[in-house]
């Protein structure tokens, strides 16, 4: 069993075409889809603990199975990390699947939850779908392909981080005032809220599609594995924003993510990594 391919940079160019590749990242998201729908808000769904204490519904196990099927078939050289059934294959190329990121929001009936889809090559996501069918929306991008998604009338919309330029002018989201505890960190989200013009907890993917969609400045957690992040770097790389770690890193084992619209990245980094004063906490 092999790890995630080691981090590159997540900014260096690629002067290959990924357009085969991210239509079959789009086919995958249709297949996962149906999978997934077909037992969402089901009354006997069946759910169990994992050993690390979260839950895994059999929906989460058969869309993972679902899309690793047809990356078998179709890209059998490539590797595959997937949240439920780990790590397969030895290649430059390595597509790492969240079959359900945000089970919590699937097995209780709510319907913000998503599939994500990235295709990583020499370790630097190249290719992501983050697809929402409870509410039938799906983003996705390609390095030289742009970010997109699909507008209510159907028809595909690209994407464009805001050019919101002063902190007290942005809106920011956070996954929970639990997570920044767990990690000693309260304080700097304190000063964060503090500086910004709102604040709100949006969770899990969305704020990210939010963010590439220029609605939102700032998205940031801990504790997220690769799975959880890499389908969403290049969306809000191609939309224009910048995606790192809590330190400023391209790493997707960093355990830390911060997305911004590029044009406060180095001033949110400098807030979040400010010594505190003295009497305050972390």
């Amino acid at each position: 069993m092999t790890s995630p391919a080691a981090p590159g940079s997540w900014r260096a160019p690629f002067d290959g075409d990924l357009g085969d590749d991210l239509q079959l990242a789009l086919r995958l998201a249709d297949a996962a889809d149906a999978v997934a729908m077909a037992r969402f808000d089901a009354a006997d769904l069946d759910v169990q603990l994992k050993a690390d204490a979260s839950h895994v519904t059999e929906a989460d196990l058969a869309t993972e199975r679902a899309i690793r099927g047809i990356l078998s078939a179709e890209r059998p050289a490539d590797g595959v990390f997937g949240e439920e059934y780990g790590s397969s294959g030895d290649s430059a190329r390595q597509w790492i699947i969240d079959p359900i990121d945000g089970t919590a929001n699937y097995l209780k009936g709510i319907p913000m939850w998503t599939t994500l889809i990235a295709l990583v090559v020499d370790g630097v996501p190249r290719v992501g779908v983050a697809s929402q069918p409870a509410i039938g929306r799906r983003w996705w991008a390609a390095s030289g392909h742009g970010a997109w998604t699909n507008a209510p009338g159907g028809q595909a919309r690209r994407l464009a981080v805001s050019a919101v330029d002063r902190l007290d002018q942005a809106s920011v989201s956070f996954q929970s005032v639990a997570q920044w505890d767990g990690v000693g960190r309260s304080g700097d989200l304190l000063r964060l809220t503090r500086a910004v013009w709102r604040d709100r907890g949006y969770g899990d993917a969305w704020p990210y599609m939010l963010l590439a969609e220029g609605r939102l400045e700032f998205v940031a957690e801990f504790g997220v594995k690769e799975y959880d992040i890499a389908a969403l770097v290049p969306i809000i790389h191609e939309a224009g924003g910048r995606f790192t770690d809590i330190d400023g890193a391209d790493d997707l084992a960093a355990r830390s993510s911060l997305a911004t619209n590029g044009v406060l990245h180095d001033r949110f980094l400098s807030l979040l990594n400010t010594a505190p004063d003295e009497g305050e906490s972390r």
